[in-house]
């Protein structure tokens, strides 16, 4: 955990030219225009290039194992339920290895924040290919193409009604700016899957594809109209929709236990008489 001073000696690990870095700024400012301080702010990340932008940020940190954040999250989350609570990290950590977490956190409807940085491919560990990447996809680890169809986490998740389903690009960085900010807004499980090029190794879903297909929803569309947004999530191609999908205000995880009602579990200490009872039942 690291709520230290930010060295600005340090430059990002990322190559020229990628997404990474307009998604950074918009972090910031949509964290500065929340006025939020950074000891009420907690980042939890996984492993790969996205996965590192917390550590360019002043605020409470927890790296967890490649595709294990959002658990840790939910424990932060449930420990104190005060925390503004953000996970962050790539489509492979987030929707490969960490697949069956990202659908519990759904389910769950837990009150964090989830960005995706999604390039469609492994960044750090050099351009296979990732569960976003399109069907027939030439990479390194792929010369003969891409044999499975391609994931999509925004029908998945509004499929499965998640309270708050939105996409970005970091091509338009005040529009995700703005995204972020109702998403940390928003009570209950928020998914921003936020695409962005990687300039290194994906050489088909590059800056001007993204640009030529994305589109922001018209201010009409309305969100919570639940059988509308699965058709919005299905649009992929030569379309893209950008902006807030689905919406509703289930109850969320952390309402259902009443102990959480009276207050943060983190900085109370243990009830050693009830400790020793427990204790003592063993004997």
């Amino acid at each position: 955990m690291s709520t230290g001073e930010v060295d600005h000696t340090v430059q990002p690990a990322w190559c020229p030219g990628c997404g990474n870095f307009s998604i950074l700024k918009a972090v910031k400012k949509a964290l500065e225009e929340l006025k939020l301080k950074p000891e009420q702010v907690l980042f939890v990340s996984g492993i790969g290039q996205a996965a590192k932008a917390p550590h360019y940020l002043q605020v409470n940190l927890f790296n967890g194992l490649h595709g294990r954040a959002l658990p840790a999250a939910t424990g932060a989350k449930l420990a104190n339920p005060s925390l503004t609570v953000v996970v962050e990290s790539g489509d492979g950590c987030t929707y490969g290895e960490g697949g069956n977490h990202f659908l519990a956190a759904i389910r769950r409807n837990i009150d964090l924040t989830l960005l995706v940085h999604n390039n469609q491919i492994y960044g750090l560990t050099k351009g296979q290919a990732s569960p976003t990447t399109e069907a027939g996809q030439i990479t390194k680890a792929q010369p003969g193409g891409v044999a499975s169809a391609p994931f999509n986490p925004l029908a998945v998740a509004v499929a499965m009604q998640a309270g708050f389903v939105a996409r970005a690009f970091s091509g338009l960085p005040d529009h995700l700016t703005a995204l972020i900010k109702e998403g940390v807004q928003h009570k209950g499980f928020s998914l921003i899957d936020i695409l962005q090029p990687c300039v290194s190794f994906n050489k088909v879903n590059t800056h001007a594809w993204y640009q030529k297909r994305c589109y922001v929803l018209p201010s009409d569309y309305d969100p919570t109209d639940w059988e509308r947004a699965v058709k919005t999530a299905m649009e992929w191609g030569e379309k893209i929709p950008l902006g807030l999908i689905y919406k509703n205000n289930r109850l969320t995880f952390e309402e259902h236990f009443s102990v959480l009602q009276r207050g943060p579990l983190a900085g109370k200490g243990p009830d050693f008489k009830v400790l020793k009872e427990i204790m003592e039942g063993f004997f």
